[in-house]
């Protein structure tokens, strides 16, 4: 039975109440009604106890986007203000009095900003469209302009060579001559390359591919003429990377045939390495050669540009390496020393 129950019989009716056999059924409803009572107590105290939990974190809810709103506000009302520290009102423009926008017309003026950041996207889209179709045409218009250039030199230097093999030459003067002819039309060839290599870096390839440098600078040296005085070394271990092989043989091979071009003395030195950055790899290509005075230092990365006394050279390959680079978001910069050498650095992205 019901403790409270309990005690209250106990107290009004006597120790022996709860056994009277006339007092059992009255007894029973109470206590049923008692025990009613204490089951829809315990469910409201639940209920409520829910309730205050739901109502606490919907007040919380609540308090976070009045925070919200709150700073929504506070933002709106330093953009006005700043609009109106800066826009005059043409009515207003002759005596200077500055009049605050009202919301209506800060909400036109933000429209009014964002049609004009639409109109400039669309806009940019339209010209980077433009500047790929033109850039398309540059290249179509290199390879057929390669190709036109091209056979009157072959049919040239066919000419020269049959005229030197097969031809009576006595007079050394025009032997010279053909040579020097041979020479020229050696260089144009290698500019129509250049110019070719030149006008397709930031074309659209294929995807990527894993390159070990380590053996791919090795193949690289194979393709290249070496004079026997000059050593060619790589320290330490080079990078594996994710790039496009002709560029990275573009960029390679012409810093190096650059070092060599430039040593003059008996005993040539090349080093190459890497050093790993946090973000990029940084490469140097180091030689020994004649070096190269300061005020030339950012005018050989331009096309056409040479330093170089030999007559071969075409001026384009320090720019087709500066062009590769950027291609890949890169930097490259060189430090040297007349009579000493040059060292070129370059980064890469890992």
């Amino acid at each position: 039975m019901n403790s409270l129950l309990t005690r209250q019989i106990r107290k009004h009716l006597g120790e022996d109440a709860k056994n009277d056999p006339n007092l059992k059924s009255f007894l029973e409803a109470i206590q049923a009604s008692y025990l009613n009572y204490e089951d829809q107590l315990k469910m409201l105290q639940r209920a409520m106890s829910i309730s205050s939990q739901e109502l606490y974190d919907a007040n919380q809810k609540l308090k976070q986007e009045a925070d919200q709103q709150k700073q929504v506000i506070l933002s709106l009302k330093d953009a006005t203000n700043i609009l109106n520290a800066v826009t005059y009102h043409k009515e207003n423009q002759k005596s200077g009095e500055i009049k605050e926008l009202s919301g209506i017309e800060l909400a036109n003026h933000i429209e009014e900003q964002a049609h004009t950041i639409s109109e400039i996207e669309k806009q940019r889209e339209i010209i980077l469209q433009d500047l790929e179709k033109s850039n398309k045409e540059l290249r179509d218009y290199a390879h057929v302009v390669s190709h036109d250039l091209k056979s009157p030199l072959r049919n040239i230097n066919a000419l020269i060579n049959w005229i030197k093999e097969d031809g009576d030459i006595s007079d050394e003067i025009t032997y010279k001559n053909l040579n020097l002819i041979d020479e020229n039309i050696e260089k144009m060839d290698n500019l129509i390359n250049g110019i070719l290599q030149y006008s397709v870096i930031d074309k659209k390839e294929s995807s990527a591919s894993m390159i070990d440098l380590n053996q791919f600078i090795k193949e690289i040296l194979s393709l290249i003429q070496i004079p026997e005085h000059i050593d060619i070394e790589i320290i330490g271990k080079l990078p594996v990377l994710k790039s496009h092989k002709l560029r990275l043989q573009q960029l390679f091979e012409n810093l190096i045939t650059n070092a060599i071009a430039s040593i003059d003395k008996k005993e040539g030195m090349i080093t190459i390495a890497a050093e790993e950055q946090e973000k990029f790899w940084q490469f140097f290509i180091k030689d020994n050669g004649k070096g190269i005075a300061e005020k030339y230092h950012q005018k050989i990365f331009k096309i056409f540009q040479s330093i170089n006394d030999d007559k071969k050279s075409t001026g384009i390959g320090l720019s087709i390496v500066q062009k590769i680079v950027d291609f890949y978001g890169g930097k490259i910069w060189l430090t040297s020393e007349l009579n000493k050498g040059t060292t070129f650095y370059f980064t890469l992205k890992k």
